[in-house]
C-alpha cells in the first residue's frame, strides 16, 4: 500500500487511516496564519469595492497594469511576440478578462487556468425605471440570478452602475456606500396587517414584481411648481439627477443600474474566523484566481492564467459569459503572439491538453438546515478548499463530472502543496442542484472540475465564508496553475 502524507508526515504503510473533514487551523504551517490574515484583509478590501461585475474588472485591469501585464490585443496589434515570463492580459466589454504569464512550454501542450465568475445575485433596474405612488418615488426592478425576494426587503440598498447619456458620455454611478450617501430600501408590510401575505409560501410572499426600491417623496420646489404635472415628486427627482449628472429619463434606455446591499464586508465571529460581504459567490474564487497569477512572479513551466468572467448567474450566456468564444478567442491570440507561424490546429490542441478548476464556490452544512446536507459528503466551514467533482441537479443534470484520473491529479497537488481541501457535492441527490461554467470548458475539450470556496446563506444579500476557506483558495490555486 502507499504511504501518504497526512499533515506533512508520513503515516505507516501498514497503518489504516480514517479521511476525516476537520477545521484546517491546526494544519497551518509555520507562520502562515499571519500569511493568512493579511490575504483575508486584502479580500475584504476588494469585496467592499467590488459591488459589480464591472469594477470587479476594473480593479483586475488596474493590478495586472501596475504589474506591468501588457494588453494582448495591444501586442499582436503592434506585431510584438512573447516570450516565456511575459504576462499579459485580455478583456472586453469592461466585464470579463484573462491574466496570464506565458509558460516555458509549446501553448500546444496546453495551458493551466483557474476560471470564475464576478456576477453575482442582485437587482437591476428596468429600462425605464422611475415611477411615483402614493407619494413615493420608485425603482422598478427585474432580479439577476437565483434569489430569495424576502431577503432584499428592509434591507439598506446601493446602486451602482454606468449610464451613457444621449450625447455619448458614459457616466459611473455609485451611490449608498461613501460616508454622506443616502441609501434605497424595500418595504415589507407590518405584521399587524399581514394576514393575507402570511398565508402564503415564502416564495410568494413576496412577489419578484413587488421588488420595487424607495428612491425619494419630495416633491419639486413651489417656486418651481408645474401645476399641469401630477408627479411632483418624480419631476423634482429627474430634476436633481439633471443637475447632478446632467441626464434625462430617456437616458436610463441606455444604462446598466445594479441595486445591491449597502454596507463593506466585515470579519464575522467574535474570533473573527469568517467573513461576511455581499458577492462572495463567486468574487470569493474570482479574486484567489486572479492574485495567484498576479502574485506569480517566476517563469511556469506551462502558461498560467486566470479567467473571470460575467453572466454566470444566468447561464452564462452572451459575448461576456462562457458560452461564448473569448476564451478560444484569447487563446488563439496568444498563439499569434507566441508562436512563428499560427496554426488552428495548435489552437485546438493547446484547448484539449489545458486544465483547469473551474472556481466556483460549493455550500457549507447549517447546523439550522441539517435535511438538506448529504451527511459524509457536505462541506464544512473552514475545512479547506471544497473539490466537487460534479454538479448539476437530479441525475447530475447539467455537470460535466470529472474523471477519477484529473481528480487524483488535483488530489496529489493539493497533498504535496499543502493545502487544506475537502471533497464534497452540493447536498442530497433529489434536494436541488446547481450549476458552474465547468460544462462549457469541458465542451472545448477541456479538463476540468469544480473547486472553490464553501460557503453559507449562498445567494443572500449577505454571505458568510471561513477564512481558512479563503486563503486555502488562493493556495490551492497558485499550488494547482504551477504544478498540474
Amino acid at each position: 500500500m502507499a504511504t501518504e502524507k497526512k499533515n506533512g508526515k508520513k503515516a505507516p504503510a501498514d497503518k489504516v487511516q480514517l479521511w476525516k473533514r476537520e477545521p484546517g487551523w491546526d494544519k497551518l504551517r509555520e507562520g502562515e496564519e499571519a500569511i493568512l490574515d493579511g490575504y483575508c484583509a486584502d479580500y475584504i478590501d476588494f469585496l467592499s469595492t467590488t459591488k459589480t461585475e464591472r469594477r470587479v474588472h476594473a480593479q483586475l485591469v488596474e493590478l495586472a497594469k501596475k504589474r506591468g501585464f501588457l494588453d494582448l490585443d495591444e501586442v499582436n496589434k503592434q506585431g510584438k511576440k512573447l516570450k516565456p515570463g511575459d504576462a499579459v492580459y485580455r478583456a472586453i466589454d469592461g466585464k470579463t478578462v484573462l491574466i496570464a504569464r506565458i509558460g516555458k512550454a509549446p501553448l500546444a501542450e496546453g495551458l493551466n487556468l483557474v476560471g470564475g465568475h464576478a456576477d453575482c445575485p442582485r437587482l437591476d433596474l428596468k429600462p425605464y425605471p422611475l415611477y411615483q405612488d402614493e407619494e413615493l418615488v420608485l425603482l422598478d426592478t427585474h432580479y439577476y440570478g437565483g434569489i430569495k425576494h424576502y431577503q432584499w426587503t428592509t434591507i439598506p440598498l446601493a446602486l451602482y452602475g454606468v449610464i451613457i447619456r444621449r450625447d455619448g458620455k458614459k457616466l459611473d454611478i455609485a451611490i449608498g456606500d461613501n460616508p454622506g450617501d443616502p441609501v434605497f430600501c424595500i418595504t415589507d408590510i407590518l405584521p399587524h396587517l399581514d394576514v393575507d401575505q402570511s398565508k402564503k409560501t415564502m416564495r410568494e410572499g413576496i412577489a419578484a414584481e413587488k421588488l420595487n426600491v424607495v428612491f425619494g417623496s419630495r416633491p419639486v420646489d413651489k417656486k418651481n411648481d408645474d401645476k399641469e404635472v401630477s408627479q411632483k415628486a418624480k419631476l423634482n427627482i429627474l430634476r436633481l439627477l439633471k443637475a447632478t449628472y446632467g441626464i434625462e429619463e430617456e437616458d436610463f434606455a441606455s444604462a446598466e443600474l445594479e441595486v445591491v446591499p449597502a454596507g463593506n464586508a466585515r470579519d464575522l465571529g467574535f474570533d473573527r474566523s469568517m467573513v461576511l460581504g455581499y458577492g462572495q459567490d463567486d468574487r470569493v474564487c474570482s479574486y484567489a484566481a486572479a492574485r495567484a497569477v498576479l502574485d506569480y512572479n517566476d517563469i511556469p513551466e506551462k502558461t498560467i492564467g486566470a479567467l473571470v468572467v460575467d453572466k454566470e448567474e444566468i447561464g452564462s450566456y452572451g459575448r461576456t459569459g462562457m458560452d461564448s468564444t473569448f476564451l478560444p478567442n484569447c487563446i488563439a491570440e496568444l498563439v499569434a503572439a507566441c508562436d512563428k507561424n499560427y496554426s488552428d490546429l495548435t489552437v485546438r490542441r493547446a484547448l484539449e491538453h489545458t486544465k483547469m478548476l473551474s472556481a466556483d464556490v460549493g455550500t457549507c452544512a447549517d447546523p439550522d438546515y441539517k435535511g438538506v446536507n448529504s451527511d459524509g459528503n457536505m462541506g464544512r466551514l473552514n475545512c479547506g478548499l471544497q473539490v466537487n467533482k460534479y454538479d448539476g441537479g437530479g441525475g447530475k443534470g447539467g455537470a460535466s463530472d470529472a474523471s477519477a484520473e484529473f481528480m487524483a491529479e488535483i488530489r496529489k497537488v493539493f497533498n504535496d502543496n499543502g493545502v487544506v481541501w475537502q471533497a464534497c457535492e452540493l447536498g442530497k441527490p433529489g434536494v436541488g442542484g446547481g450549476g458552474t461554467i465547468a460544462m462549457y470548458m469541458a465542451r472545448l475539450g477541456i479538463q476540468v472540475v469544480d473547486c472553490g470556496v464553501g460557503l453559507m446563506c449562498m445567494h443572500a444579500p449577505w454571505e458568510i465564508a471561513g477564512k481558512i476557506d479563503i486563503y486555502m483558495a488562493y493556495k490551492g490555486y497558485m499550488a494547482f496553475l504551477v504544478n498540474a
